[in-house]
């Protein structure tokens, strides 16, 4: 049986922050024209909030760029989603919160053209990033294919944030990402840890040079790299079977490795000091194995 998801990832310069979305939708136009078969597209983190000024009045451009969910900015992605027929996910966005605080937030649409998920970023990357700290790890359903998590940028830094999603039975962690740093070569070596150690797919998307560093890659459940940018702006395609998650798991990394099988029914719970919480060998397993 196979569960295929068709994928684009879209590795761009940053649309610019004061730009029009019009314009940004006349790009996601030409990308579905140039490759009809994806159906689930992708670009990097804050991909709309495009800015060259100094960190301080960048701040202050960001945060007059925010939009609630509901906003302009997200009727028009839903619209759009809708009419292309496909899943859109437009990187991150500055979300103002119905507290007024910043969020950075990731957002999916779907073909029915509505949206369908949206996730803050947990770990916003300090002392730099002016955000606010999502509270909640999140999942959403391809129907047909299989189960989706988010994680943002240097949320793949902690690898709770992985586990936690593979847990709600994430199949594919999708990993919106604007690297424009030299600590991509170590964000490499996560993709391939975190699917790695929690069998999954991961597509990591990061912003193109000159702004970014590039090198957006797609991971498989047993940690290869299927597919890898250079730096310079393109799109990446492939197509992910969902149904690898289910082999890979069911018979090991290698045919060897099963982590979600760990535990058994005689085990003790395992305290976990840092957390205040515990490894309870009753809920181990992610949902839906």
């Amino acid at each position: 049986m196979s569960r295929p998801l068709p994928v684009a990832l879209a590795q761009a310069t940053p649309h610019p922050i004061d730009g029009s979305i019009s314009d940004f939708a006349r790009q996601v136009e030409t990308l579905v024209a140039d490759f009809p078969e994806a159906r689930f597209v992708v670009f990097p983190e804050l991909h709309l909030h495009g800015t060259r000024t100094p960190p301080r009045q960048r701040t202050a451009e960001l945060e007059a760029s925010a939009e609630p969910l509901n906003g302009p900015r997200s009727k028009v992605l839903a619209q759009l989603a809708g009419d292309l027929n496909i899943w859109l996910v437009p990187g991150s966005v500055c979300e103002r919160g119905e507290n007024g605080a910043l969020y950075n937030t990731a957002l999916a649409f779907s073909p029915e053209g509505r949206l369908a998920a949206w996730y803050r970023k947990i770990f916003p990357w300090r002392p730099y990033e002016p955000y606010r700290p999502g509270d909640r790890f999140v999942v959403f359903d391809v129907p047909g294919a299989g189960r989706v998590g988010f994680a943002i940028c240097y949320d793949v830094w902690f690898p709770e944030v992985a586990r936690h999603l593979a847990w709600m039975g994430a199949e594919v962690i999708v990993n919106p990402v604007m690297t424009t740093t030299s600590d991509r070569a170590q964000e490499l070596v996560l993709a391939r840890a975190n699917a790695i150690v929690n069998q999954v797919y991961v597509v990591s998307v990061n912003t193109a040079a000159p702004t970014g560093t590039g090198r957006s890659l797609v991971v498989d459940p047993e940690g290869r790299v299927r597919v890898e940018a250079g730096e310079a702006p393109t799109v990446l395609t492939d197509v992910l079977d969902l149904d690898d998650v289910t082999r890979v798991r069911r018979y090991g990394t290698a045919g060897l490795n099963r982590m979600w099988d760990q535990f058994g029914p005689a085990d003790e719970p395992l305290e976990l000091p840092l957390y205040g919480g515990r490894i309870d060998p009753a809920r181990w397993k992610p949902a839906d194995s």
